[in-house]
């Protein structure tokens, strides 16, 4: 049955030749409604009167040799991905608290990433015309997805030293900013059929995401679905160059944590 398949039932490897997350804050209870049982909220409050906010990660990424753990590299595939996921934590009976990402959306460049992604996942891969460069020191992206409700357009500056906090950053510093730096080592997905969470597990060498100026030119996805109409704020913008990257196979819990 599909269900099965999109438990994330293989291992993946790949090397991220660059990867930009652009973090939007927003209030915490516009958010709460995008997060299934069993995940919490992961959020932010600046001062104990301060807003509680919850975060959005707009996350371009240039994969190189993308394919299955068990494949050498010079079989995978090259591809541009681009994802928006709303950062979470997940409780087990335990004690144990794990951060991560429940996908809201996902684009590809290529059918054929659209197709496996959707057998083997739940991320909602869609198809968009992608293209990044890097120039001068500038990285650029630019999505131009098929129902215009994921469009992007943004410019990252990679030549100087580390950027400060964007403008009306709610974080009060660069390390508050780092915690909700993304990719995190858990995405989480939910299987109402089961009521269970599909939880995946990734690893990463020589990460040192570095905070970078970015000019977000175009971005649409906060214009439709359940966030239209939302004020989304530019909260951090991070970037990783040469790293490889990989997922575990997906693990099935219970709501509240539990092994199954």
């Amino acid at each position: 049955m599909r269900y099965l398949m999109q438990r994330h039932s293989m291992a993946m490897r790949t090397h991220f030749a660059h990867s930009l997350v652009l973090s939007y804050a927003l209030p915490a209870e516009v958010l709460q409604p995008l997060v299934p049982p069993g995940l919490e909220l992961d959020t932010y409050r600046r001062g104990e009167q301060g807003v509680e906010y919850g975060f959005v990660a707009a996350a371009l990424v240039d994969t190189r040799a993308l394919r299955p753990a068990f494949l050498p590299a010079r079989l995978g595939r090259d591809f541009l991905l681009t994802g928006y996921r709303v950062f979470t934590r997940f409780r087990t009976p335990g004690g144990r608290t794990m951060r991560g990402l429940r996908i809201l959306r996902s684009d590809t460049d290529t059918r054929l990433m659209r197709l496996g992604g959707n057998l083997f996942t739940r991320y909602n891969y869609r198809l968009a015309h992608i293209s990044s460069r890097v120039t001068d020191g500038t990285l650029e992206f630019r999505v131009d997805s098929e129902d215009g409700h994921a469009d992007l357009e943004v410019r990252a500056d990679l030549s100087g030293a580390p950027a400060p906090l964007p403008p009306h950053s709610p974080f009060a510093d660069a390390r508050a900013a780092r915690r909700f730096a993304g990719p995190l080592p858990y995405t989480f997905e939910h299987e109402p059929r089961t009521r269970s969470v599909i939880v995946v597990k990734a690893f990463r060498t020589q990460w040192d995401p570095q905070p970078v100026r970015v000019d977000v030119r175009r971005l649409t996805f906060f214009d439709h679905g359940p966030l239209a109409g939302t004020h989304p704020v530019l909260a951090n913008a991070f970037h990783v160059a040469g790293v490889d990257y990989g997922w575990q196979r997906g693990v099935r819990r219970a709501e509240n944590g539990g092994e199954r």
